[in-house]
């Protein structure tokens, strides 16, 4: 098959996943086109069977805001005509499940079929945003097929907007052979801890929803009398806001912020745990990074994670903003080696078998095949 993914290149769930399955479906013998503002950072330009489209976006002092979603339909449709594309997937609503549409409608033929992946913020933000849930309600019921990547979402999909349509549950996954244990690295650790003491580690892209405030106070709390340091990986807006809360508790010195990182894989498994207070989480990727790289994880009960993060199994969860019960969990698994080792194992085997990349690629082939099939057949 041929395949259009249209998706976030930046650092972020919706990005990583759309990445990770174009890559791998060109593995399987499909051709795979990426068209967005720039290349993804997780897209390898080396890779077999991937093309990548740059959407150029001009500025015009009519145009208060450049229309990115116009041209990134104009783009899609460009590549459909060209290359023959049978199948654009969207991944997030806003713009791409839109763009997508518009390309479809606007193709001579009009064979092409939209795939819409629904990632979390696209629903919860974006789309429970009155300025843009009508739109983002009509890009998804005019979709071909809708996918959600947790049970979760697909309940807060239909409750926020409550589009006439089928949301179909396909995990997100990882690569527990690029992320597992034996990829830690005894000298990336020595460069942030010292002999003896324990690492904990923060992935996110900043924004309130990771709620990196309480990421630092947890932190404070639960490794006050232990030796630990914290790494926070990432940037965005809430960054400033961690580091002065980092000085309120006087523990700046037990902290380094690395920025962005493009591949985590080294660090999460040569760290000893991971932590993710969010608001919000669909699914929590991060999360399921740090599990396959065999870290407990202390997280909320929050959106999909207890579905992915399982409770008293692969790390423990507290209420979202409930900083004391956060940094109780933080001192139980940096006290208790035997515990913190039982649910490192525990994590790593509930990445491997419950969201290998497997039988999500066969998921999203067979959608892909129903769709012609039911196209060829009518």
């Amino acid at each position: 098959m041929k395949i259009a993914l249209a998706c976030h290149p930046t650092h972020g769930g919706s990005g990583v996943v759309a990445a990770e399955l174009g890559m791998r479906l060109a593995s399987r013998g499909h051709e795979v086109h990426f068209v967005s503002y720039e290349r993804p950072f997780r897209l390898d330009p080396l890779a077999s069977g991937v093309h990548f489209h740059e959407v150029q976006v001009s500025s015009y002092p009519l145009f208060r805001y450049p229309p990115y979603a116009l041209a990134l339909a104009n783009e899609l449709l460009k590549v459909v005509d060209t290359e023959g594309v049978e199948i654009i997937h969207a991944h997030y609503a806003i713009p791409h499940s839109l763009a997508a549409v518009l390309a479809r409608n606007m193709q001579d033929d009009g064979n092409v079929k939209v795939v819409t992946t629904l990632h979390g913020t696209d629903i919860t933000l974006v789309g429970a945003d009155p300025s843009y849930a009508g739109i983002t309600r009509w890009a998804i019921e005019q979709s071909d097929r809708v996918t959600v990547v947790s049970d979760w979402l697909g309940d807060a999909t239909r409750q926020e907007l409550a589009p006439d349509c089928e949301l179909q549950t396909i995990h997100n996954a990882v690569d527990a052979t690029a992320y597992c244990p034996d990829r830690a690295d005894p000298d990336l650790r020595a460069r942030f801890a010292a002999p003896g003491e324990l690492l904990v580690v923060h992935v996110s892209n900043f924004r309130p929803v990771k709620r990196v405030s309480d990421v630092i106070r947890a932190f404070a709390r639960g490794a006050e009398q232990i030796p630990a340091r914290l790494l926070m990986v990432g940037q965005g807006p809430d960054l400033a806001l961690s580091q002065e809360e980092a000085r309120k508790a006087r523990i700046e010195h037990r902290i380094s912020w690395l920025g962005p990182i493009d591949d985590t894989s080294a660090l999460l498994a040569s760290s000893d745990l991971f932590l993710l207070p969010s608001e919000s989480e669909s699914f929590g990727l991060a999360a399921l990074e740090a599990m396959a790289s065999g870290l407990p994880v202390v997280s909320t009960h929050s959106g999909g994670i207890p579905s992915v993060v399982i409770p008293g199994e692969a790390g423990l969860l507290a209420e979202v903003g409930d900083v004391e019960d956060l940094g109780e969990h933080i001192r139980l698994l940096l006290g208790d080696a035997a515990l913190r080792q039982q649910m490192s194992q525990t994590a790593r085997a509930l990445a491997v078998e419950k969201f290998g990349w497997d039988q999500v690629i066969e998921s999203y082939e067979k959608c892909y095949e129903d769709l012609l099939s039911d196209f060829l057949a009518s």
